[in-house]
């Protein structure tokens, strides 16, 4: 016997503008994750630079949280998650062509990072005073590699899974009820783009341009895949290089 399935509600403007909010990562769901280990006495600073264990546990507990709420949300209205995220299933190519996405995922990753890489470099050329933080603020985690290890996977997870749920459900949520997908990519990867500027305004615009790809190659596939294992490998190499770096200068 089959279950029918209920028609979707679409939020309310308002309703979607608070899910946005709350889902959006950094000031409301870390600020209060990171208030509740303080209280807990997990020490946030070490030396003056932020404790990996802190930034680690932040970051961490707070992809379960938005997660978490994100299916809350779309169970609300009656959407299926594995839609939102993965597409509609195709059967016969797979379910939610998780082979071909993954494909298009790696082969995209040494793409994003030379382009990365690129944009930073002509910014320290053309405008050097964007180049505002010369020493990375997360040096300290690559003091030794078991420490580089725990922060690579803390990147891949919260950079690969986290935000690429993310910017693919507010995305969804903008089409539905806050002026369509395209103002909700120049309003996240402007966000996205600035919620990195403690690593110097020439990084937080090359990230800003990374979420746009991200977000645009949600828009045309319809999935977070792609931009999921582009975005982890992304990360993961990024870490693996300054890993490098540190072990061939010490």
């Amino acid at each position: 016997m089959e279950v029918e399935e209920k028609p979707v509600q679409k939020p309310g403007r308002w309703a979607a503008a608070f899910q946005v909010v709350i889902c959006c990562g950094q000031i409301p769901t870390q600020t209060a994750i990171a208030a509740v280990l303080m209280l807990v006495g997990v020490v946030p600073e070490v030396n003056g630079q932020i404790a990996l264990g802190f930034f680690a546990g932040i970051t961490l507990i707070d992809t379960v949280v938005v997660i978490a709420l994100m299916r809350v949300f779309l169970h609300d209205g009656h959407e299926s998650p594995l839609r939102v995220f993965f597409g509609p299933r195709e059967r016969e190519h797979g379910p939610y062509n998780l082979e071909r996405e993954t494909g298009l995922g790696i082969i995209l990753t040494p793409v994003v990072l030379v382009g990365a890489l690129a944009v930073v470099a002509l910014l320290k050329l053309f405008v050097p005073v964007l180049h505002n933080v010369p020493v990375s603020p997360f040096e300290t985690f690559f003091s030794t590699p078991w420490r580089a290890m725990l922060f690579t996977v803390v990147a891949m997870v919260a950079g690969g899974v986290r935000e690429e749920l993310q910017r693919g459900f507010l995305l969804h949520r903008f089409e539905q009820s806050l002026g369509g997908m395209k103002l909700g990519l120049a309003v996240f990867s402007v966000a996205f783009g600035a919620f990195h500027y403690t690593q110097g305004w020439d990084v937080a615009i090359a990230t800003g341009l990374l979420g746009l790809f991200w977000g645009w190659l949600y828009m045309k596939r319809r999935s977070v895949v792609a931009s999921m294992v582009s975005h982890a490998g992304f990360n993961g190499t990024q870490v693996l290089q300054q890993l490098l770096l540190k072990l061939m200068g010490s």
